[in-house]
């Protein structure tokens, strides 16, 4: 994964960050970063922590859109956030840095050796983030919990590089995640056991096939 500093020593990133008039907070477990944040202006880099922005609807159903973990960034070019019905909660206590949009243009910005290296990194993980966007697309147009598992148990084999991989969420976020009922889940993976598809031991599984 990217870093959105990467490449940047730390003289030249006090310096881009002061430019930048970049913003750093640190927040609680379980807060909604969103709810004192103008939503249509800003990025936001995860320095430290993780965080997991979550669709509420009027049902009072939630929908996990996306994790995001130390080093990721979000923000209203990269995720859906103008939604009211969205929000941002810490999973721990997290540090976060802000940057508005318009400081990015800024032609004090523009001149500096950093900018370049700033912008390609940018430009690095928005495409990162599509990928996994793309990825997440595919696997929610599975029709069955048995075949949105198996798409997702292969992601994350295929990340790992191993078909040894811990599931990074619990069981009731892995549903949300998949948007499926949680003891259907639980069956189907009850039955991929039974049949010879996985071993599991706790939150750990094994790919047989």
């Amino acid at each position: 994964m990217t870093y959105l500093f990467e490449n940047i020593n730390e003289k030249n990133l006090l310096k881009l960050k002061r430019i930048l008039n970049a913003n750093t907070v640190t927040y609680r477990k379980n807060v909604n970063i969103l709810s004192n944040v103008k939503r249509d202006d800003f990025i936001a880099i995860i320095d430290s922590g993780s965080v997991q922005l979550v669709f509420n609807d009027y049902d009072g159903n939630k929908t996990i859109i996306e994790d995001i973990n130390e080093g990721g960034i979000f923000g209203s070019i990269t995720s859906s956030i103008y939604n009211e019905e969205v929000s941002c909660i810490t999973k721990e206590e997290t540090q976060v840095t802000y940057i508005e949009y318009n400081e990015i243009t800024n032609d004090e910005i523009i001149k500096t050796d950093s900018y370049i290296i700033f912008i390609k990194n940018l430009i690095k993980i928005l495409s990162e983030q599509v990928s996994d966007k793309n990825s997440r697309i595919e696997l929610l147009t599975k029709k069955t919990t048995r075949d949105k598992l198996l798409e997702y148990f292969k992601i994350k084999s295929q990340e790992r590089g191993n078909k040894t991989f811990t599931i990074p969420i619990s069981f009731t976020e892995l549903a949300n995640y998949l948007s499926v009922d949680r003891s259907a889940m639980t069956r189907e993976i009850g039955y991929l056991k039974e049949e010879g598809f996985i071993k599991t031991s706790g939150r750990k599984i094994t790919l047989l096939y």
